[in-house]
């Protein structure tokens, strides 16, 4: 079993900037991939970025790109997003997903940080 806790969200005015944590844990688990998703009210879930474990190559949903910034800390099992130059349509709850090794998909879901952006 793998847990996954968020933390770092908050409220900030438009053009400010949050850091948002993950960490990763569990008993035996290696991921493939960790990410970053989001969801606003009455809205379907959007993908945020997404990082592979081996490489560290990076993904981004066009939204961002450019605004924000996922990286990891290995040891700690740990992801983070850097959001920058935030704006109100950037207002969501912010969840962590883990995509074990052999697993098709993001199969770990934390229970999620909810940003909100002020105008």
């Amino acid at each position: 079993q793998v847990h996954l806790v968020e933390s770092g969200g908050g409220l900030v005015q438009a053009g400010g900037s949050l850091r948002l944590s993950c960490a990763a844990s569990g008993r035996a688990f290696s991921q493939v991939a960790m990410a970053w998703f989001r969801q606003a009210p009455g809205k379907e879930r959007e993908f945020v970025a997404s990082m592979r474990w081996s490489g560290g190559s990076t993904y981004y949903g066009d939204s961002v790109k450019g605004r924000f910034a996922i990286s990891r800390n290995i040891a700690r099992n740990s992801i983070y997003l850097q959001m920058n130059d935030l704006k109100p349509e950037d207002t969501a709850v912010y969840f962590c997903p883990l995509q074990r090794v052999g697993a098709s998909d993001y199969g770990y879901w934390g229970q999620g940080t909810q940003v909100t952006v002020s105008s």
